[in-house]
């Protein structure tokens, strides 16, 4: 599915000029007119970007934000703010938006952001998928293996890790072999790349045995 711009705005006004411009761009756009409907209509595994107003009446922008992470969204948020509200903005930003825009904004900074917002949103998706598919590989490894592939991916030498494993090099190489095969890496620069993109748990599963 496209990912899609949220637009979050209490100005009408401003709201749809805002979808217009997103639209003509060819972008896939849902406008919300306060925080309390998008919230309720939002999943937090749709792909996209928020542009959220910081001062709204009812729910402001800054407690939307702080919902979302409740929520364990990752959704990328620029700020729209008025010029009073620069302080608001940067708080905001602070607590991990991407940007704040200020009001009037012209139409090529405003698809900038937007633009930037959707690659920072499409790049750590791929990134997490990433993660939980090399999790799975790792998961498939025998205790012995997770810990030959612990070794090596830290730089071990095959001889330092059958001296520490208490095992003869011979097998380690067969253990490094299996590993390579099960964690779909060509060389062992791929096998380290796949470790980094392990989350702490996983990265700690592969430093204990079983």
């Amino acid at each position: 599915m496209s990912p899609t711009v949220f637009v979050v705005d209490d100005d009408a006004a401003l709201r749809e000029a805002l979808v217009q411009l997103l639209e003509a761009a060819g972008l896939q756009v849902e406008s919300y007119a306060d925080g309390g409907a998008f919230l309720a209509a939002f999943h937090e595994d749709r792909a996209g970007c928020l542009l959220l107003d910081v001062a709204m009446p009812g729910m402001t922008g800054l407690q939307v934000q702080g919902e979302l992470k409740r929520r364990g969204s990752p959704i990328p948020i620029v700020f729209l703010t008025g010029h009073g509200d620069i302080p608001m903005a940067v708080r905001a930003v602070q607590a991990g938006a991407v940007d704040f825009l200020e009001k009037p904004m012209t139409g090529v900074a405003l698809l900038e952001r937007v633009h930037r917002a959707l690659a920072r949103d499409g790049e750590a998706r791929h990134g997490r998928a990433l993660s939980r598919e090399v999790a799975d590989r790792a998961r498939r490894l025998s205790p012995r293996e997770r810990e030959v592939m612990a070794m090596v991916v830290s730089g071990s030498s095959s001889k330092e890790a059958a001296r520490l494993l208490g095992i003869s090099v011979r097998t380690v190489e067969a253990h490094r072999t299996h590993v390579m095969h099960k964690m779909g890496a060509t060389n062992l620069a791929e096998l380290v790349a796949l470790a980094a993109h392990c989350d702490p748990g996983t990265l700690a599963v592969l430093t204990h045995s079983d």
